[in-house]
């Protein structure tokens, strides 16, 4: 676990929401929010996080729809408590599990859902600089391969159900490599950190057992303007409405 003093406690949401995260070791940022965004959750519904770290995708999407049931599993036996933490810290109830996807808890296998969401790490395994902390290259380097990940989520849904993922924008065909069977009405898109520039993350979204055909929309732009002319927060409107007052994407 980890010492109060490795510890640091940010604001997410325009500070709706305090999450506890370590300071050396893996440190959410924008990206789990942006997955929250995209789940088209509605009250009621039940929601599984596959690799949940601190619980900040998960406590996010609770803070906009209230009345989920989350559950979330997560490898790192320290992130899993402090994911506990922040839900309790929050006000939320967070049904957190210990364990590894590839061995899942039976308590999750007998369970099926409304959404499956996750965000699995982005480095391929292999090649690379490691991060100099441990817990920080486990969620940020692929030991799982990204299918199993897809599989594992694809089991877990009920028919009908959604799966959300954000990932690497060059790893968009293994995603849709993983959902060639069991799923489809997929949707995937794009998030360019300016207008003009290449996209660096994908927001995938699809349907099990659906039938819809693909759709690749239009990018999402994070920042207004060719470059950071000026100190501050320079965010689209668009941007700024998801990071700061919790708004949803509308695709």
């Amino acid at each position: 676990m980890f010492d109060e003093a490795d510890l640091s406690e940010d604001a997410f949401l325009d500070g709706r929401l305090r999450i506890a995260q370590p300071r050396n070791g893996y440190r959410a940022a924008m990206d789990p929010v942006l997955l929250a965004a995209a789940v088209p959750a509605r009250p009621g519904e039940s929601v599984l996080e596959l690799g949940c770290g601190a619980g900040v995708a998960s406590l996010c999407l609770g803070h906009r729809v209230p009345g989920l049931r989350l559950a979330g599993l997560e490898l790192q036996l320290a992130y899993a408590a402090l994911a506990r933490r922040n839900a309790a810290a929050n006000g939320q109830e967070f049904d957190v599990h210990d364990g590894d996807l590839a061995r899942l808890p039976a308590a999750l296998r007998d369970r099926s859902f409304d959404h499956v969401i996750a965000n699995p790490p982005y480095f391929a395994a292999g090649g690379g600089t490691p991060a100099a902390d441990g817990g920080r290259e486990i969620a940020q380097r692929e030991a799982t391969p990204l299918d199993l990940w897809l599989g594992v989520a694809l089991r877990r849904l009920r028919p009908g159900g959604w799966l959300t993922v954000i990932q690497a924008a060059d790893r968009l065909p293994e995603l849709l490599a993983g959902l060639r069977s069991g799923a489809g009405s997929i949707v995937a898109l794009p998030v360019a950190s300016r207008a003009g520039r290449e996209a660096n993350r994908v927001i995938l979204r699809a349907r099990k057992g659906g039938r819809g055909a693909f759709r690749l929309i239009a990018p999402f732009i994070l920042h207004d303007g060719a470059a950071h002319l000026r100190d501050g927060d320079d965010h689209s409107p668009a941007a700024r409405a998801i990071l700061r007052d919790a708004a949803a994407f509308d695709f």
